[in-house]
Parts: structure tokens; sequence; C-alpha cells
């Protein structure tokens, strides 16, 4: 969580290393690139996908299309590395907001409370997202960005101990030096694949299995409102919905189902689907705002991926694997960006003690987050019976016990606030357990009984 890890400090980190490479322009790849370049005399981040200046949806991110949440410590890390960032949204057409009073959301049967204190939050498409993070990360000296390349595979040493750069194709096949290179491939990285090849012990891999899809249009919205709704199911309702606001004054409205529940991609049948979810908000935006074009995306999420890094008694010098490579989690929880900023301020600690073991210091502190993260919405998934897996212990009273702190969480603003800090990735679930919150959660559950 972030207020578990120190804020960035590029006074931290010293050059002690003249080549790096990042395999892909994802988010990951971009926050991993920018804190690569306070310790190395050049950074070269390489993907398969042109990567022009423009706000495009890249082939490379096929959900690109779709409602992106920027969680706190993505928020928090972009303002560090790129001050200003906030106002680049504003003026880009992004809405910065105070989620605690813009941005409603709907759990256990009502929406929650507004929150005491001020919570800011960055809403935007994924393509401005990156264009605005792109952007950032090319005019650095030190960077330089290269579409159209794609990586076929990494360089070993002679004896097979280390990663020495990475092959790819552009015009011809070359070999590209590096002193470290990071994999930013996300979840259908291949590097398990080379691990194996070389000899060398593969991750263990938990897939949590949700049969998830989503299906999202873009409708015109007023100006003055920049209003947000998320819709969350609580079993054994299976449909939930988002609209955030977005550039070019829209909406994007997202609605996804669980286990097998999925939209559909005609108007009339996802007008339906929205109607049927368990508040009228979203339905209501599609009923009274023209949409901006026919096209309705979807995209299907089978499973949340989880590869233990940290657990390997061995593995190569002058590789790390970082974003979704490592952790791909249910996209309903917008958890993506922001665990890829955490990674890369891990990343910048480790770096700032040096690249001796690089690789295993650097999975162990990420290990730290992610598995909060991981246990966060994998035991979400887990109030449904059809969720396929490894179910953590504790997960079931801890389900229960959080349902109690929702229902606190409609009328008790205090309440509310320590809950969504907690899915913002402020604070570690246990901000939920302190005497205070207890205490709040049994008054509530006694006066319901009333």
């Amino acid at each position: 969580m972030l207020s578990d890890v120190p804020r960035y400090d590029p006074d931290r980190v010293s050059t002690r290393g003249e080549h790096a490479v990042v395999v892909g322009a994802s988010m990951a790849g971009l926050f991993a690139g920018r804190i690569l370049a306070d310790a190395f005399d050049r950074v070269t981040i390489l993907d398969r996908d042109p990567l022009p200046d423009e706000r495009v949806a890249r082939r490379g991110v096929p959900q690109a299309n779709h409602v992106h949440a920027l969680l706190e410590p993505g928020r928090v890390m972009l303002e560090d590395l790129f001050p200003g960032y906030g106002e680049e949204v504003r003026e880009a057409g992004g809405v910065v907001m105070d989620a605690s009073k813009k941005l409603d959301l709907y759990q256990g049967g009502d929406f929650i409370a507004e929150a005491q204190e001020e919570l800011p939050f960055y809403c935007a498409s994924r393509p401005l997202f990156e264009q605005l993070t792109r952007r950032h990360v090319a005019e650095c000296a030190d960077i330089t960005l290269r579409g159209d390349c794609h990586v076929t595979g990494f360089v070993a040493d002679d004896e097979g101990t280390a990663v020495t750069g990475v092959t790819f194709v552009e015009r011809e096949e070359t070999k590209l030096d590096a002193d470290l290179v990071v994999d930013a491939t996300g979840r259908t990285s291949r590097t398990p694949d080379w691990l194996e090849r070389h000899r060398y012990p593969t991750p263990r891999t938990e897939d949590i299995g949700v049969d998830l899809a989503y299906s999202t249009v873009a409708v015109d919205r007023p100006p003055e409102n920049e209003q947000g709704y998320l819709i969350v199911p609580s079993p054994p309702v299976t449909r939930g919905g988002t609209a955030v606001p977005a550039e070019d004054d829209r909406w994007i409205v997202t609605v996804f189902g669980r286990h097998g529940d999925h939209p559909p991609t005609d108007p009339e049948g996802f007008e339906a689907f929205a109607s049927s979810l368990p508040a009228p908000v979203i339905s209501e935006i599609l009923a009274n705002h023209e949409w901006d074009g026919d096209e309705i995306h979807r995209y299907p999420f089978p499973a949340s991926k989880r590869r233990y890094y940290e657990d390997l008694d061995r593995f190569p010098d002058g590789l790390l694997v970082t974003g979704d490579a490592i952790a791909s989690f249910n996209p309903i929880y917008g958890q993506g960006m922001s665990a890829a900023a955490l990674d890369a301020l891990h990343l910048h600690h480790a770096l700032a003690n040096g690249r001796e073991n690089l690789a295993p210091r650097f999975f162990d502190r990420a290990a730290n987050t992610l598995d909060v993260v991981w246990r966060m919405t994998v035991g979400s998934d887990f109030e449904y019976p059809e969720t396929e897996g490894e179910k953590p212990a504790g997960t079931d009273a801890f389900n229960r016990y959080l349902s109690w702190v929702v229902d606190a969480a409609h009328e008790d603003s205090y309440v509310a606030e320590q809950f969504t800090r907690v899915l913002r990735l402020e604070v570690r679930p246990t901000a939920l357990l302190t005497p205070g919150m207890l205490g709040r959660v049994a008054s509530a559950k006694v006066r319901a009984y009333v």
C-alpha cells in the first residue's frame, strides 16, 4: 500500500549502469523506464506497437477503450515523477475531482456516504493517461522510446548466469546490449518460458477464474457535469458497471458481468443489461444522453494471474519483471496501473541500495504490496462460489466483516472514508480493524437490529 512505502526521492539514486532496456511501453513499462533513468546513463523502451504522440488505443492494450481508474499510488507517483501531471490531465479535457463528493459508489444495497476528507482522483481515458506519460518519458534526455520493435528474446552470457541484452526485429533482427532488462510485457510475458529453457526454476503461478467480460460505450457528457458512478455487485448479483467522466466531454460507460453473465455488444442488449443493474444511474445516463458512435467494445477476462518470482532460489542477473507480468488483477477493481506504480516505487528504492542482488531484493519488496492487493481482489472474487482457484485462508470471515463495514459506510462518513482509502490502495485493509473502526461497525450492526 502507498502508506507503507517511502515517497520517490531522486536524490537517493546515483548512476550505476550504462544502459537499461525495458520491454513494453505499457504504463508499467513507462513507470519503470522513468525510474531507471535515475540509475543508468541510457534507457531504451521497446514496444511492438507504434508509439505516436497522439492519443491512441494501442493494439497491445486490448482493454484500452474501457474504463481505467488511476488510484492513489498511480496519481501520487505520476505527480512525483512529472510535477503538474494533474493539471495536464485537466488541460487535455480530463477531470480532476474530489472522489468523496463526485464519485458515487453503490455497494451492498445503497450508496456509500460522503467521506470526511478530500480524496483527489484523476479521470481520463487510458489512451490519454498513456499519451501524457509517454510524452513526459520521451522528453527525458536519457530515455529513448522505440515503437514497431518486436522483441524476440533475451540474450544470456556464456555461462547463462546473466541476461546481457535483447534481440528484436525492426526492419531486421538486431541485438541490443544492456546492463539490465525489465520485462513489462504484461500477463502474456514469456519470461517463465525463457527461464525454463535456460534451466532456471520457474515461478509458481496462481490463477483465479472469474470468467468476466465487460462492454463499453462512450456517451456525450454536459461539460459542467463531472459526476462519476460505480456500481459494485454483491452476491447473488453478478452484474455491475461504471460511468467515468473523461476528455472530449464524454462519459466512458462500462458494464460487466461475472461467471458467464456477460453483457451483450448490441445497443439494445447493452441498454437492457445496464437497466438490470441494482442502481439506475448508469441506465439513466445511457437513456438521456447521446452515444458517441455506435461501436461497443468488448473485453473478456477469464482469470487473475499471480507469478511468485520472490519464491525463486535462483534467478539470472540483469533481468527484472514488473506490472501485469507479475500480477494481473481482476480489472473491475481498477488496480492495474497503480499496482504498476507501486512496483516502480519499489524498484526505485531497490536501486537506491545498489544493483547487487537487485532482482531478489526487488521481488521481495514488490511482494509486500502485491500480496495485499492480491488478497483483496481474490477475497472479493471468492464472495461468489463459482470462482475457481485457491481461496486464501480467512477469506470467508473477512468478507463477512467487510459486508458489515459496507453497511456502516452507508451512513457513517468516517467508516466510508477508511473503506474508500483501502479501495484506493492508500492503506492496508488492517485499517478497517482498528478499535475505532470496530466500534463504529459494531454500533451500526446493533442499530440495524433495533
